[in-house]
């Protein structure tokens, strides 16, 4: 979610904004504005409207775990996988004690999946390690016939080793789809993508955060043209950075050409 800055003076909120981003392709599919974050929750139904999301996979944060959207998913013949916490606080406590009593028992009887990866850089070394289990071994959760093909709960465990320092944290997932602890590690792990693939290159690249656009919709619509140039950009073959790519499209039309062109070959 994005949130550029807003005008004091003239007593303007904050701007919001909501994307949908295919961390499969790199590209933000779609966008709606927010009056403000409150309103979040209101808008992803009406995201989703205007997806085809046949066969995909929906990943949300903890604010997007409301049962209305995962039958919205199901219904659009879609899969979820939704964070968990505090605004699930029922649900989210028996799935984070079921898994504290499997642990504390060594899993002994239970049938699950696991998956462990370990990656290095930047100084820093994190293991993640990933449960999935189906809710057919949990006794019956909170809401449970509420949400619309629930099959699988999910702990991810990550451990960060930063120079001397080394955290853990604990995430929960429900998921329609299957116990697969591999694949639902990638899918977890993509979630994150548009962090760094749309927000960072929004903050560094277009610097949208420092624009001092607000009247009506202009801020709104900048942001559109902003996402538009990025997947334009993305399109674009060579290994230019989309900082280069973009300083090229201004000042090279044989090069802007090659940019459009790009994208019309998808």
């Amino acid at each position: 979610m994005r949130s550029p800055c807003y005008d004091r003076e003239k007593g303007l909120n904050a701007l919001h904004s909501i994307s949908a981003w295919s961390s499969e392709r790199g590209l933000m599919l779609a966008q709606k504005k927010v009056d403000s974050k409150s309103n979040e929750i209101k808008a992803v139904p009406l995201l989703l409207k205007l997806l085809n999301i046949k066969g995909a996979v929906v990943t949300l944060d903890a604010m997007g775990t409301q049962t209305e959207i995962a039958k919205q998913i199901k219904q659009g013949e879609g899969d979820y996988v939704l964070a968990l916490k505090g605004n699930q606080g029922k649900l989210n406590k028996q799935v984070r004690d079921w898994f504290k009593q499997a642990v504390a028992q060594n899993w002994q009887g239970i049938e699950y999946s696991y998956h462990e990866k370990t990656e290095k850089g930047h100084y820093r070394l994190e293991t993640r390690q990933v449960w999935t289990v189906s809710i057919n071994q949990l006794s019956a959760l909170h809401r449970q016939n509420q949400w619309v093909g629930l099959a699988t709960v999910v702990m991810v465990k990550s451990k960060t080793q930063f120079g001397h320092k080394t955290t853990e944290t604990f995430r929960y997932y429900i998921i329609s789809l299957p116990t697969d602890a591999e694949r639902h590690s990638h899918v977890i792990r993509s979630h994150w993508s548009i962090e760094n693939s749309l927000h960072w290159v929004l903050d560094v690249t277009f610097n949208e955060d420092a624009s001092r656009v607000r009247q009506g919709n202009a801020a709104d619509n900048l942001g559109l043209l902003r996402r538009l140039s990025i997947n334009l950009l993305k399109h674009e073959p060579s290994q230019k950075s989309l900082k280069m790519k973009r300083y090229l499209a201004a000042m090279d039309n044989n090069f802007l050409l090659q940019v459009l062109a790009a994208s019309s070959r998808e």
